[in-house]
């Protein structure tokens, strides 16, 4: 394959349009849960799927992580989303009826969270496909919201979703606020509510054991958040988290994953919404005021 390297914007979406948040809210929270389960540990590496240790790190989110998670959504009253890969749905679906009960939206996350590959369209797509097809047959939901497995993506991957009925994604790391992403072939790009990569838990929390790194405890990551919240809330922007039940899911981390939101909840002021809300609120504004 030939890569085109002449200098320009690699993500050619425009600006976000005039927006303001809803009910005189300075920022946004976006709580965004990725319930990869055992794909975490086999959709790229399909060996692990006979290394029982290894894929126990997945394990942890049906047997444990997904109902304290909904545990403690609920004793905050506070709704998200759940980013599903159709295997996982498939595998679990007791646990995943629960987070569907409990009132939560459910997002696709590809099936075997496989990382998609430029190089390999038609398995691409066959991973949005299929992942489609599992969760309208355990759930009886079909997404509108997409976070890219392995956080990757590409411009007839995203026309793909938009052809396919997805309406946000949220993935990229290049603003604080939503964007829609540029047409691709005609195809006008899904809506992006994009991520920063201090709030993804996985950097702190997990570890493996052909793969170590270190873990970093509540001193660490609590300070952290609040910081990059804080400075994200007096810049008006969205924060979005990137949560797994394996990782906060853990005794330790959910109490510190419970002090962050409560502390967000302590501020009038910030507007804690589901993805889907999120993108409901930036096409009534880009109606109002198209991008620049």
């Amino acid at each position: 394959m030939t890569y085109d390297l002449s200098p320009r914007p690699l993500n050619p979406a425009p600006k976000t349009p005039p927006m303001t948040w809803p009910n005189g809210a300075k920022s946004a929270l976006f709580i965004g849960f990725d319930v990869d389960a055992e794909t975490a540990w086999i959709g790229n590496n399909p060996s692990n799927v006979d290394r029982m240790v290894t894929t126990s790190h997945g394990g942890y989110d049906a047997r444990v992580g997904i109902g304290k998670i909904l545990e403690l959504m609920d004793e905050l009253s506070l709704k998200g989303t759940f980013f599903t890969p159709g295997w996982t749905a498939l595998a679990h679906p007791a646990a995943c009826e629960g987070i569907l009960k409990a009132g939560h939206e459910i997002g696709h996350h590809g099936y075997l969270h496989k990382l998609p590959e430029r190089e390999r369209l038609e398995e691409a797509f066959e991973e949005i496909d299929r992942g489609f097809e599992a969760l309208q047959n355990v759930l009886g939901v079909r997404p509108v919201g997409y976070r890219a497995p392995s956080g990757e993506n590409f411009p007839e991957l995203l026309a793909y979703l938009a052809k396919s009925g997805i309406r946000y994604s949220s993935s990229f790391r290049d603003d604080i606020l939503p964007y829609r992403h540029a047409s691709h072939n005609g195809i006008a790009g899904p809506v992006e509510i994009p991520v920063n990569f201090a709030f993804d838990d996985w950097n702190f929390g997990m570890s493996s054991r052909t793969s170590p790194r270190p873990l970093f405890g509540r001193e660490a990551v609590l300070p952290l958040w609040i910081d990059e919240f804080e400075a994200t809330h007096d810049w008006g922007g969205v924060t979005t988290l990137v949560l797994h039940p394996q990782v906060s899911g853990r005794p330790m981390r959910w109490h510190s994953l419970r002090d962050f939101l409560r502390h967000v909840q302590s501020k009038a002021d910030v507007w804690i919404a589901t993805g889907q809300q999120i993108a409901n609120h930036f096409e009534a504004c880009e109606a109002v005021s198209p991008s620049i």
